[in-house]
């Protein structure tokens, strides 16, 4: 006969199942039941303390006997386990002012799985058996620890424990797969920790994989996508580590054996240009360094601009429902009042970065106020904070950036 155990689900989402049933129905809520089983479940080797427990449940609500509550709510607890088609048995135990979860209920909880297996991990020697654990770890962790419950002291605190766990994880397969050789794998680690982990750059193993595989094309449009999502969902622009991706993708790229007027052919920007180049991140960054190097010669005067929305109040806008459309508008403003060989980058929200190439500083404050008259309207309370440095070359800083 198969021997029944209790299953506790903590990474991603919360569950506990006994013989193929769910102890919360449907729908898990906050409820003390819930927040008492997750803390004596996942701490049942050492147990909880009462105080610790009671503070749990209770926090600093006003309960005229706070110990005759907990005897309440663990009352509760077992008549709801024991409807549950759990064994009778006594299945939460006081000694020693400490709770106890009854080990005569097996439980299988995946936290302690993965603590189990990263334990192993640790000391495992043959490479072979190491990534099959890591397999397993990435099988467990399906989202952080008790999610919903993060604002909980201690379950914040595990949670940043098992994060920080997981991303070591990842970058330790990672490298076995590299010394394997084994790109394919790589790139489905890549994806699998970019939607555990959103926001993270674990994308640049994706574009590793890629351009090892030969699928530069791929690459080159994954990082394109990523930057652009990575803005306009968070604000973010790209980490030095998508750079530094970025780069090492373009150092590997090898084109097909081809003639000059074919290459010159796909390099050509297509359609009639029409205002200022607008860019992204990672291209105005490298058009400043190459522009930074030639004043070297040139003698050009170059300006580096910075356009920054702002409220009637004068103070930088960073959010609201506003600012996408003050943005749209304030974008379109800059490319209509610069020349053709000008460079804008959106760089975040409610900023704009522009490279005013052979001009002066009197240039910069009359297309200050050339952007002003296509922003502002007449009843328009919010406005435009421009800063304005001086492009020079720097050889040390342009090697170290």
């Amino acid at each position: 006969m198969r021997e029944k155990i209790l299953q506790v689900k903590t990474f991603g989402s919360f569950s506990m199942i006994y013989d193929g049933k769910s102890l919360f129905g449907r729908k898990v809520g906050e409820t003390q039941f819930a927040s008492m089983m997750q803390m004596l479940i996942h701490e049942r080797k050492k147990g909880v303390s009462r105080d610790r427990l009671e503070q749990e449940l209770f926090g600093e609500r006003e309960v005229e006997n706070v110990h005759h509550a907990l005897q309440s709510v663990i009352y509760n607890a077992k008549k709801r386990l024991e409807k549950a088609g759990l064994p009778d048995v006594n299945y939460i135990e006081i000694r020693n002012g400490v709770v106890y979860w009854n080990d005569e209920i097996k439980v299988q909880e995946d936290a302690t799985e993965f603590d189990q297996i990263y334990n192993r991990i640790k000391h495992e020697k043959n490479p072979d058996k190491k990534i099959k654990d890591l397999e397993k770890i990435f099988e467990i962790y399906t989202g952080e620890f008790l999610v919903k419950r993060q604002s909980v002291i201690w379950v914040a605190i595990e949670a940043r424990r098992y994060e920080d766990m997981f991303r070591e994880c990842v970058e330790e397969a990672a490298g076995l797969y590299r010394e394997k050789q084994n790109y394919t794998q790589l790139e489905h680690l890549g994806v699998y920790a970019s939607n555990i982990e959103p926001f993270s750059d674990w994308e640049v193993l994706i574009m590793e994989a890629m351009v090892a595989l030969g699928r530069y094309e791929e690459a080159t449009d994954l990082y394109a996508e990523t930057a652009e999502r990575y803005f306009e969902e968070r604000g973010l622009k790209p980490s030095k580590r998508l750079l530094d991706s970025l780069n090492q993708l373009g150092n590997q790229v090898m084109h097909s054996y081809d003639v000059l007027d074919n290459i010159q052919h796909n390099l050509e920007e297509k359609g009639i240009p029409k205002g200022a180049y607008l860019c992204s991140y990672p291209t105005f960054r490298g058009i400043y360094h190459h522009l930074a190097r030639m004043l070297e010669r040139s003698g050009q005067s170059i300006y580096l601009m910075l356009c920054t929305i702002v409220d009637s109040k004068g103070r930088p806008m960073k959010e609201g429902a506003m600012l996408e459309g003050l943005a749209k508008r304030l974008e379109e403003s800059i490319c209509t009042s610069i020349r053709n060989s000008d460079v804008v980058n959106h760089y975040s929200k409610g900023q704009y970065l522009v490279l005013l190439i052979n001009t002066t500083r009197e240039d910069c404050a009359v297309i200050q106020k050339r952007i002003n008259y296509k922003f502002l309207t007449d009843r328009q309370r919010t406005g435009v904070r421009y800063y304005v440095n001086s492009v020079v070359y720097e050889k040390d800083l342009l090697d170290n950036t």
